[in-house]
């Protein structure tokens, strides 16, 4: 069994999330994936093998199986275009269907994936609370054009969108404290954002659920937040780039395609390189 090792997101030939990638002629068993991707050790492998005209797809963290992942998609994409050519590859996850397409360009690999459909609701005050406290701040680091909001493109994420690009640098929480808020309430990852421009967003996604402390590129996460301001009425012109992974010296590009359609489906993309 091949496992390739993929920074997906990337800033030219540098940054990126590393993901783990595995295509075979059949998904192993759920606990022999649970095992290579702790032992892989990167925040998400994904597992791919032929599913009819598609692919049958599940992702796992080092502890943990999750719905759906950006970054490993993206990765996903980038290894099918180099095992296969480039084309839009459909794939079958366990609780949505969606597609992924890859194409090469020289040494680095341009890939994009359609996420599952979004949806969003407001925050309940008690779980922000709790999350402001997480990482030592309050509601008046709060940047109030933009309200703490759950967000879904795949999977589920809490957005706090902080009106101080310092105190998004100076994130730090105590990692067994946010997997226990985020295991209890029901989240992937918690995106800490901050608007520089109506259409570029940094941020930062605590993944303790997963037991990783920080992703570099989270390409669920932008999709629901893409998601999200659509619902909220931000004025985001269709499109918005994110920077993320900056402040962990991990500099990661994610663009966000943002359809009018209430709910639909997010194209999120961005370059990959082989590790």
């Amino acid at each position: 069994m091949e496992i390739l090792r993929i920074a997906a997101f990337s800033d030219g030939d540098i940054g990126g999330n590393p993901a783990g990638v595995v295509i075979d002629e059949s998904l192993p068993e759920a606990n022999e994936m649970q095992r290579i991707a702790a032992e892989v050790g990167f925040s998400e492998t994904a597992f791919a093998a032929r599913e009819g005209e598609g692919w049958r797809v599940r992702y796992f963290s080092p502890e943990s199986e999750v719905p759906f992942c950006g970054h490993a998609t993206i990765a996903l994409g980038a290894a099918l275009a180099l095992q296969n050519g480039d084309g839009i590859y459909p794939l079958v996850l366990n609780a949505a269907e969606i597609t992924v397409e890859g194409r090469r360009d020289g040494n680095t690999i341009a890939a994009a994936l359609q996420s599952p459909p979004t949806r969003s609701a407001p925050a309940k005050a008690e779980l922000v609370e709790k999350a402001l406290a997480l990482f030592g701040l309050t509601v008046k680091d709060l940047d109030p054009r933009i309200p703490p909001g759950f967000a879904e493109g795949g999977a589920t994420h809490l957005v706090l969108a902080l009106k101080d690009r310092a105190r998004l640098a100076a994130m730090f929480y105590d990692l067994d404290a946010g997997r226990g808020l985020m295991n209890a309430a029901g989240l992937v990852t918690i995106a800490l954002v901050y608007a520089e421009t109506e259409q570029r967003f940094h941020a930062r996604n605590p993944f303790a659920s997963g037991g990783v402390l920080e992703d570099p590129a989270t390409g669920a996460a932008a999709a629901a937040l893409a998601g999200y301001l659509r619902d909220i009425g931000w004025p985001h012109g269709g499109r918005i780039e994110i920077v993320q992974g900056e402040d962990m010296g991990m500099k990661s590009r994610l663009t966000a395609e943002i359809p009018a359609e209430p709910g639909s489906s997010i194209r999120v993309s961005g370059t990959a390189r082989l590790m």
